[in-house]
C-alpha cells in the first residue's frame, strides 16, 4: 500500500512562509540537527475525528507556548478540520485549549473550553461553515465528559458534584482522598431552533443521577433512552483504575436508577453502544492482573451475557468502533507496529484493513457507513499528524503537515532491533542511530525506558523533551528504546510475564539490550547513560545502583526509589499489588526492600541527576529525596536533584520542559560523551539556547 501525501494548498504555503520567516529570526533554528528549542516547538495533532458523513475531519493541534518569550503553561489545544483534499482551516485557535471534539447529526462540531466568562469548562458547538463558537450548557463544577443522542436532543454529561455552601471559617485543611468530590453524571434536553447547521441550542436545566460512586465515560445510546456509564467506588485513581464497572440505565423512567451493572474481570477501557442498541462493544482486561484493557468484550445490554473476543490475541487493542451491527473495527499494536482489523462478532471471524511501514497509528474515528476512517499517525520523521484511510481500499492519504520546518533536519536512521534476553525470550525496540558516526568507529549510547510497566514503544516518532531521541543523534550518541518484558502489545502474557518481580528479569532485559549493542560493534561499553520516567525513572535508578557497573550516568524522572514507602505514599496501592508485586508488603517486607533502588546505592559510580515535580501525586517527590540523598551519602559519584514546583508526574509547563530538555543533555554529554567527573555548572544557559544575542 502506497501513502499519498496531498499538495500544499495556498493556505498552507502561507502558514509555511510565516513559520520559516519566524523561525529564522533566531540563530539555531536552521541548525542542522534537532535542538532541544526545536522540540519545544514542536507542533502535533492530539485528537481526530470524522463528520458522520466522511466528508471533513475535525482535529486537535497542540501548540506549545515559546519558552522565554510566552506566560508559561502547557501548551495550547486549537479546533481545527481538514477536508479529504488536505484542505485544512483554523476554527478556534490562539490562546484556548478545546477537548473532547464530538460531531452532531446535523453537522455541527461541539466540543469543551473554557472561554471569556466560564468559571469552568463548558459545552460549546460551532458550525462548520464558521461562525462564532456558542454556549450550549455550563455548570457549577465544569463539565468533565459528555455524550449527545442521535439527534442531539438529548445530552448526558458527567461533572462533579456540588459542593456544600462555604462557612464563615475557612481554615487551611483538606482532608487526604476523602475532599476529593465524586462524579456524576447529568441528563439535559436541548431544543435546536433555526435551520440546517445554523441553529441555536437552548438547554432545559440538567438533573442529577446519583448511582452512589463516581461517574466516567457516559454513552447515550443512539435514541437517548438508555445510557451506560462508568461507575467507580469512589473518585480516587486506583478505583478508575483497577475497580469501574458500567451500569446500564433507563432513561424512560420517572426514577433513574441502574437498572444493570456489568463488571468486567479486568480493567476497564472505552465502550460503545451498537447502532440498533443492543450490544456493548467494551475494552477490558482479560483479568485482575492483565495490566491493560487490551481485550474486545461483548455484552448484550438485556440479557447476561458478556463473552470475550480475542482472548489469545497476541497484541493490544488501543480501540474500537462499530461498522454495523455486527462488525467491529478495532485499532491494535502488535510491538512495535501497529494496525487496523475487522471482526464480526457472532463467528469471531476477522480480517486486516490496513496497516503502514513505518507509521505508528494512534488514533481512529470512523465515518458512518465505516467507508472512511480519520486516523493519527507518526513516524520516524514527523510527529503525530492526521490521515484519511479508505477502508474497502486500504488507500491512505496524509492529510496536515504541522511541522513543515522538519523536512529541512538531519536525522539519525531509525530501526527496530530484536535480541534474545538471557533465558532466551526475544526482546525489540527502536535504535536511533547517530546522524554522523566515523565508520565502525564506536559510539556513545543512552537507553530510554518507558513506564507502566504497562505501556510500549512504537516504531513513530520518538523524541520528545524527556526523550532525547534525534536531539542526541545529533549530537553523536545512538539512543536505544527496549519494550522490556512487562511491556503491551504482545499479548497478555508477555505482559504478565514480570508480575511479581519487580526489578528482576524486567530490567535484566535492558541490560540484555546494551549488552547486544555493544556485541554488533555499535556501542562503546564504557560510554553508556539511561533516562526514563516512572517505572522508566525507577529502571534509572536501578541502573545507577544495582547496575551502576554498566552505566556512567543516569537521569531518573518521577521514578521510584523505595518501593516500601512508595505504597504508603502513591495514589494507585492498588494497581501496584494487581499488576506489579502480587502480593503486599507486610507479607514480604524484604522483596520490597530489596526491589528499591535505595538498597544497592552503596559504592553507586554512576553520575545520577534526579528530576522531580514537587506535586507528584503518582510517585511521590519524597521518592527523589531519598534516591538522592542515599547516593550522596552512600555513593561515589556526582549526584544532583532538581524539583519542579508546580508540576506532577511529568511536567507539562513550557519552560519545565525545556529546562528539563537542557539538563538531560547536558548531563549525558558532561558525563557520557566526554567522561568527566565533577558536577556541571549549576546554572543553565538559557539565552544560549534560545538563540539570544546580546548586545554590546
Amino acid at each position: 500500500m502506497q501513502l499519498q501525501v496531498r499538495p500544499v494548498t495556498p493556505i498552507h504555503r502561507i502558514c509555511m512562509v510565516v513559520v520559516f520567516v519566524c523561525l529564522s529570526t533566531i540563530g539555531t533554528a536552521f541548525a542542522s540537527t534537532l535542538t532541544p528549542l526545536d522540540i519545544a516547538r514542536l507542533q502535533y495533532v492530539a485528537d481526530v475525528q470524522i463528520s458522520p458523513d466522511g466528508q471533513h475531519i475535525a482535529y486537535v493541534r497542540a501548540v506549545p507556548r515559546e519558552p522565554g518569550s510566552e506566560k508559561d503553561g502547557p501548551a495550547y489545544l486549537e479546533l481545527h478540520i481538514v477536508d479529504n483534499d488536505g484542505n485544512s482551516r483554523p476554527y478556534i485557535t490562539g490562546h484556548q485549549t478545546v477537548s473532547k471534539v464530538r460531531w452532531l447529526g446535523n453537522g455541527n462540531l461541539c466540543f469543551l473550553a473554557k472561554r471569556s466568562g466560564d468559571k469552568h469548562p463548558s459545552l460549546y458547538h460551532i458550525a462548520i461553515d464558521g461562525g462564532e463558537a456558542e454556549r450550549i450548557l455550563s455548570h457549577d463544577s465544569g463539565i468533565a465528559d459528555y455524550s449527545f443522542s442521535a439527534d442531539g436532543t438529548t445530552l448526558a454529561f458527567v461533572a462533579s458534584a456540588k459542593k456544600k455552601d462555604a462557612q464563615k471559617i475557612k481554615p487551611n485543611a483538606t482532608v487526604y482522598e476523602e475532599s476529593t468530590p465524586r462524579k456524576l453524571v447529568w441528563i439535559a434536553s436541548i431544543k435546536w431552533q433555526g435551520n440546517g447547521r445554523r441553529q441555536t441550542p437552548t438547554a432545559a436545566k440538567a438533573q442529577p443521577i446519583d448511582l452512589g460512586g463516581s461517574a466516567s465515560a457516559p454513552q447515550l445510546r443512539a435514541d437517548g433512552k438508555a445510557l451506560a456509564v462508568a461507575i467507580a467506588p469512589t473518585p480516587q485513581i486506583d478505583d478508575h483504575y483497577m475497580n469501574r464497572s458500567i451500569h446500564l440505565v433507563d432513561l424512560t423512567k420517572k426514577k433513574k436508577k441502574s437498572q444493570r451493572e456489568l463488571k468486567l474481570p479486568g480493567k476497564l477501557g472505552a465502550f460503545h453502544w451498537s447502532p440498533d442498541g443492543v450490544h456493548l462493544a467494551i475494552q477490558a482486561g482479560i483479568d485482575r492482573h492483565d495490566p491493560s484493557p487490551g481485550r474486545i468484550w461483548l455484552a448484550k445490554t438485556q440479557e447476561d451475557d458478556l463473552k470475550v473476543l480475542l482472548g489469545e490475541f497476541d497484541g493490544a487493542v488501543s480501540q474500537l468502533s462499530w461498522n454495523g451491527n455486527d462488525e467491529i473495527i478495532y485499532l491494535a499494536s502488535h510491538g512495535t507496529a501497529s494496525s487496523i482489523h475487522r471482526i464480526q462478532w457472532a463467528d469471531g471471524k476477522q480480517s486486516l484493513i490496513a496497516n503502514q511501514d513505518g507509521l505508528a497509528i494512534r488514533g481512529m474515528s470512523l465515518s458512518r457507513d465505516g467507508g472512511t476512517a480519520a486516523v493519527t499517525g507518526h513516524s520516524a520523521n514527523h510527529p503525530m499528524e492526521v490521515f484519511s484511510l479508505g477502508i474497502a481500499d486500504s488507500k491512505w492519504s496524509r492529510l496536515t503537515d504541522s511541522n513543515p520546518w522538519l523536512a529541512k533536519k538531519k536525522l539519525g536512521k531509525q530501526e527496530v532491533v530484536r535480541y534474545k534476553a538471557r533465558d532466551g525470550l526475544e526482546i525489540e525496540g527502536i535504535l536511533i542511530h547517530p546522524v554522523k558516526r566515523k565508520k565502525r568507529k564506536r559510539v556513545p549510547l543512552i537507553m530510554v525506558i518507558h513506564g507502566g510497566p504497562e505501556s510500549h514503544y512504537s516504531n513513530g516518532w520518538m523524541t520528545f523533551y524527556s526523550g532525547p531521541g534525534q536531539m542526541a543523534a545529533g549530537r553523536g550518541f545512538a539512543v536505544f528504546y527496549p519494550n522490556y518484558r512487562g511491556s503491551t502489545g504482545r499479548g497478555v502474557a508477555f505482559s504478565k510475564v514480570s508480575q511479581g518481580d519487580p526489578a528482576g528479569n524486567e530490567f535484566n532485559d535492558i541490560v540484555d539490550g546494551l549488552d547486544h549493542l555493544v556485541e554488533i560493534g555499535l556501542v562503546d561499553a564504557k560510554r553508556v547513560g539511561i533516562t526514563g520516567g516512572s517505572y522508566g525513572g525507577y529502571a534509572s535508578a536501578w541502573a545507577a545502583t544495582r547496575f551502576s557497573s554498566k552505566f556512567r550516568a543516569s537521569v531518573v524522572f518521577v521514578g521510584i526509589s523505595d518501593q516500601i514507602s512508595k505504597i504508603g505514599t502513591t495514589d494507585i496501592p492498588e494497581e501496584m499489588y494487581a499488576v506489579h508485586f502480587l502480593e503486599r508488603p507486610w507479607t514480604n517486607w524484604d522483596k520490597y526492600l530489596k526491589a528499591s533502588p535505595i538498597y544497592h546505592a552503596d559504592g553507586s559510580t554512576t553520575a545520577t541527576l534526579v528530576m522531580h515535580g514537587r506535586e507528584d501525586r503518582r510517585v511521590d517527590s519524597s521518592q527523589a529525596k531519598s534516591l538522592y540523598r542515599h547516593l550522596k551519602l552512600r555513593g561515589e559519584a556526582p549526584v544532583r536533584l532538581v524539583l519542579y514546583a508546580g508540576e506532577g508526574h511529568g511536567n507539562r509547563k513550557a519552560n519545565a520542559r525545556f529546562d528539563y530538555s537542557l539538563r538531560l543533555l547536558r548531563w549525558m554529554e558532561h558525563f557520557v560523551k566526554k567522561a568527566k567527573s565533577n558536577l556541571p555548572p549549576l546554572d543553565l544557559n538559557y539565552d544560549k539556547a534560545l538563540g539570544v544575542t546580546k548586545s554590546k
